[in-house]
């Protein structure tokens, strides 16, 4: 009987012990997917300027009610760490300095797609729903759109809309928004 030879996932500790000796160079622009090394492209103008504008803007407005993290590793499970562009974060202080965050510390998580819009929204938005993250929004540079996926359930999620003009958004902090109206267009 002939059988399919199956791929080897690596594990998170495996990633980590590939970037220690020296296979993964220490500036490398990857991620572990699903026990995947997935290269990231690299960062246009459009895409380092509306992940400044959020980091900065999501800081204003959350002060010490939560934490604000930047093309920072996730933690999902055994097999997965992708590095969203942005995390609002459960404020959890040092902790974060012993551990990278993992899907129970997510408020919510924010990817800015320039070249990857289709794999934030198939690949990683399901991922990220399979280990519960409450929210997500994928912000599409070239089109000016903005994904929301919020309420996770059975591996996806139960709401997601695309406003259609998107401005000031409500955040996963009672009372707390952010105004995104100018990120658009040129």
């Amino acid at each position: 009987m002939e059988t399919w030879p199956r791929a080897h996932r690596l594990s998170v500790d495996e990633y980590y012990r590939m970037a220690e000796v020296g296979l993964l160079v220490p500036d490398a622009r990857v991620e572990l997917i699903e026990g995947v090394i997935i290269d990231m492209p690299p960062i246009g103008s459009r895409h380092g300027w509306t992940v400044a504008q959020i980091v900065k803007r999501l800081n204003a407005t959350v002060g010490d009610t939560a934490e604000v993290f930047s093309q920072s590793a996730l933690r999902l499970g055994r097999f997965s760490e992708p590095q969203p562009d942005v995390l609002l974060l459960q404020p959890r202080g040092r902790a974060y300095r012993k551990a990278h965050p993992a899907a129970s510390d997510v408020l919510l998580v924010i990817e800015v797609s320039d070249t990857t819009l289709r794999y934030d929204l198939e690949r990683k938005a399901p991922l990220y729903a399979r280990h519960a993250v409450p929210e997500i929004w994928v912000i599409d540079v070239n089109r000016d759109e903005l994904h929301v996926f919020r309420d996770p359930q059975d591996g996806g999620y139960r709401d997601v809309a695309v406003p259609a003009a998107p401005g000031t958004m409500p955040l996963p902090i009672p009372g707390a928004t952010l105004d995104l109206s100018d990120l658009w267009g040129d």
